[in-house]
């Protein structure tokens, strides 16, 4: 599972920065030795991660032990989508405060300084983690699994909007429209704009995917120019 996780991670990662090459050319000129941290601690946090997602996967296939279902009729299909907001809602959630608390300047000092390394972040510093933390990021999704049911197709659709929103979030510069980050919408969604932001300043600015909890605890700060 760890090889998955780091292939996973490298095609998703590399795509990204093939298309920065393309788009902005130059803009992660110079960042050759921070990109190589990052792919050192990415790879790292991929072999952490995949210790239980190897769980996970024993316990669906050997004994049962999951809520993951792949029969379409064994729930109705409305909680399809109900079950990818919650699996997502509650993933931020846990984000959001352990974010937090990675900020308290003892255990920012110890886990989290690792991430924030990188400045500015580059489309490889999804996963660059220090093990701490990436023990933290590792354990939420696949204990949600063993008490929310899921259909295996959200459970993909799970993993690929984590994937795919750890890369763009770092990317320094927006790939989204800015119709859709300046919208109604995008006033309560995470894009690199947002997440920018909090790389620049650090004390905001913690959510995952949703601006629900910045905005309840006023820890928002608006968007950035990237």
């Amino acid at each position: 599972m760890s090889l998955i996780v780091g292939t996973r991670y490298i095609v998703a990662s590399g795509i990204f920065a093939w298309a920065t090459a393309r788009v902005r050319p130059g803009h992660y000129r110079n960042l050759g030795p921070q990109i190589r941290r990052e792919i050192y601690w990415s790879l790292i946090s991929a072999l952490i991660y995949g210790v239980p997602a190897g769980v996970v996967a024993w316990g669906w296939q050997e004994r049962g032990w999951t809520r993951i279902y792949s029969d379409w009729g064994e729930y109705p299909l409305w909680y399809l989508p109900l079950s990818l907001f919650a699996y997502l809602f509650l993933h931020d959630t846990w984000f959001y405060w352990t974010h937090r608390w990675m900020h308290w300047p003892r255990v920012f000092r110890v886990a989290h300084a690792v991430h924030h390394a990188s400045r500015p972040p580059t489309a490889w510093a999804a996963m660059s983690f220090h093990p701490v933390e990436a023990v933290t990021g590792a354990v939420i999704i696949p204990a949600l699994l063993f008490i929310i049911p899921i259909h295996i197709a959200m459970l993909g659709m799970v993993l690929a909007i984590m994937t795919i929103m750890g890369v763009t979030n770092h990317m320094g510069w927006e790939i989204f429209p800015r119709a859709l980050v300046h919208s109604r919408l995008g006033h309560w969604l995470i894009t690199a704009s947002h997440h920018q932001r909090h790389h620049d300043n650090y004390r905001c600015n913690y959510g995952l995917y949703f601006r629900f909890w910045d905005h309840l605890c006023k820890t928002d700060r608006g968007l950035s120019e990237a």
